[in-house]
């Protein structure tokens, strides 16, 4: 494949979630409408949160390259009428779902960081399903359930949420400020 033209390269190799997104939100913000920036980064689930992200900002995911442990994603800035960022309206904090959970209320917490986030820490009876491959197995939640959804810090948990709902699920909740700053329970 040959070169993608970009009016911008974004360096955020090394960085985890949600660093990838903050420097390319302010790296796009000195942009104009129709440039292209390419974001290269080397955490695995900056795909799923890179593309999440353009789509609830309003600007155009155009693609990722691999270049051996590179991934380099490609954005269109879109127009400023195209890019009001949208967040998920219903949220509760680590504390409220701690009372939820010791009430043993039945509801379902959604954990959708990475798998290795998840092996080194996680909310007892979590269901783990990354960001990334919520399209392909979302349909493992009942529709019909309180959904809470967490991740290290509330971002993709906000991206999450708002594609559950999109897709029919009418009880879906983000839970601020997410597994960064849990104190409860964890297996």
């Amino acid at each position: 494949m040959e070169s993608i033209k970009t009016n911008q390269v974004l360096d955020a190799k090394g960085l985890a979630c949600p660093m990838p997104i903050v420097k390319t939100k302010k790296a796009i913000n000195e942009l104009e409408a129709g440039q292209v920036i390419e974001v290269q980064a080397t955490d695995k689930g900056s795909t799923a949160d890179i593309e999440a992200w353009a789509k609830s900002s309003g600007h155009q995911y155009l693609g990722t390259k691999e270049d051996g442990d590179v991934l380099k994603h490609y954005l269109r800035k879109s127009s400023d009428e195209e890019t009001t960022e949208k967040k998920h309206p219903h949220t509760v904090t680590n504390d409220e779902l701690t009372e939820k959970l010791t009430a043993n209320e039945d509801i379902v917490v959604l954990d959708v960081r990475e798998e290795a986030e998840y092996a080194f820490g996680h909310i007892p009876g979590a269901v783990s399903i990354p960001l990334g491959e919520l399209d392909e197995r979302q349909q493992e939640l009942d529709k019909d359930k309180d959904i809470y959804v967490v991740c290290r810090t509330g971002s993709r948990s906000d991206l999450a949420s708002q594609k559950l709902s999109e897709n029919g699920y009418a009880n879906v909740v983000n839970v601020l400020p997410g597994m960064s700053e849990w104190n409860g329970e964890t297996e």
